[in-house]
């Protein structure tokens, strides 16, 4: 009898994610490299693993989630205007890149450049994928435990 995920199941599987044109965003499947999720060690969004719970072993699915279920939606608080002296040569404000900055605390995290005006760098720190609808499709491969 295949095994049934469940909200602890540690789980191998490929999957694939697609915005709402079809566009793939991620996939396991291009290097041919399963992935392993822990269920709620917090990597994958409470949307994601609410789809997950209840499939088999060898069971594939294709699922639609709305933004709220996703990534969330942008939050404007997430928007931050920069000084364009704090950027450098070797890490220069060009629009559509994405930047680790290190937080007062140390962890990291990234921004996007959305724009360059005059002095000011406005960077959003929301997730890239935030705001869009998306569809996950997924093979489980194994549940491990």
């Amino acid at each position: 009898m295949a095994k049934m995920i469940n909200g602890q199941s540690e789980v191998l599987m490929h999957f694939s994610i697609c915005l709402a044109d079809g566009f793939a965003v991620d996939s396991s499947k291009v290097n041919n490299k399963p992935a392993k999720f822990v269920m709620g060690d917090g990597s994958l969004t409470p949307g994601f693993e609410a789809c997950l719970l209840g499939l088999k072993e060898g069971q594939s699915e294709t699922f639609t989630l709305a933004p709220e279920s996703a990534f969330g939606l942008p939050d404007p608080d997430n928007i931050h205007y920069l000084e364009l002296t704090k950027f450098s040569a070797d890490v220069p404000a060009e629009i559509g890149s994405i930047i680790t900055f290190t937080q007062p605390d140390g962890s990291d995290i990234p921004g996007i450049i959305r724009d360059v005006v005059g002095d000011s760098v406005t960077v959003d720190f929301n997730h890239p994928l935030a705001g869009q609808t998306l569809t996950f499709s997924v093979d489980v491969l194994e549940v491990l435990n």
